[in-house]
């Protein structure tokens, strides 16, 4: 009986260090701003507030569903960031705040581990700027001209583009459909959460602006014809709450 005591303990404790044995995650620095971002793109992790502004070049990139890895060099220093799934330029240099760094970070998708890696919750090709303290307080406080930002006069449409006002009229006729809508950029706020933030107007909904996701840029006052998906109801966070929204729009 004993013998048979002494081979039960022993196994559950084989058992117990077998899964303990895994990879696993510390927390050891607070993150940059827009939380939500990476939260969407990498569940469970609690972003917090942040930290100083990095700038560095990108030299590799791993593109997953939701999130891509890049190993990027600062000051001669290679490390792996993630961020949601952006496209970037190998050999281009970006900018971002804070990071959440974590240390043995298993990928599936690669089935690899990154013995240090960073979550941050989005890169930008321009700098924040120094007086406002953030890359979303510069996007906010960004000069836009009376002409500029004017409500839009005469639109004309692309062939096939839905007026906004008829989008309104029915949102939910639209819900996860791909349309196109062309209207005057009014509103651009770029390299928010990984994304350019474009709002749109055509002259049919009483002056209402379209906003519209994308990581391509538009010319502020110019008249875009955008493509995209249509989503209701949409929290990002941080303020960003939107009725309707068009999400990963492309130029048309």
């Amino acid at each position: 009986m004993r013998i048979s005591a002494f081979y039960i303990a022993l196994t559950i404790s084989l058992l117990l260090n077998a899964c303990d044995s895994g990879p696993k995650v510390i927390e050891s620095e607070p993150a940059g701003s827009n939380a939500s971002a990476v939260s969407q793109a990498l569940p469970g992790v609690e972003v917090q507030q942040p930290a100083a502004e990095h700038k560095v070049v990108v030299e590799e990139a791993l593109n997953t569903e939701k999130y891509t890895y890049l190993r990027v060099n600062e000051n001669g220093e290679s490390f792996w960031i993630a961020i949601p799934k952006t496209p970037v330029q190998i050999g281009a240099t970006y900018y971002y705040q804070g990071g959440l760094m974590k240390k043995n970070f298993a990928s599936r998708e690669y089935n690899r581990v990154f013995e240090t890696i960073y979550l941050v919750s989005g890169i930008s090709t321009q700098p924040a700027d120094a007086a406002t303290g953030s890359a979303v307080d510069q996007a906010l406080a960004q000069t836009q001209s009376a002409e500029a930002t004017a409500p839009p006069t005469d639109i004309k449409r692309a062939a096939g583009a839905v007026k906004i006002a008829d989008l309104l009229a029915n949102p939910g006729k639209y819900e996860g459909k791909t349309i196109k809508v062309t209207g005057k950029v009014v509103k651009l706020n770029p390299m928010i959460m990984g994304r350019n933030w474009v709002h749109v107007q055509d002259g049919t909904a009483n002056n209402f602006d379209l906003t519209i996701t994308t990581t391509e840029m538009v010319q502020l006052g110019s008249v875009v014809t955008l493509e995209g998906v249509i989503a209701l109801n949409k929290d990002f966070g941080a303020g960003y709450k939107y009725n309707v929204i068009m999400e990963g729009a492309v130029v048309k």
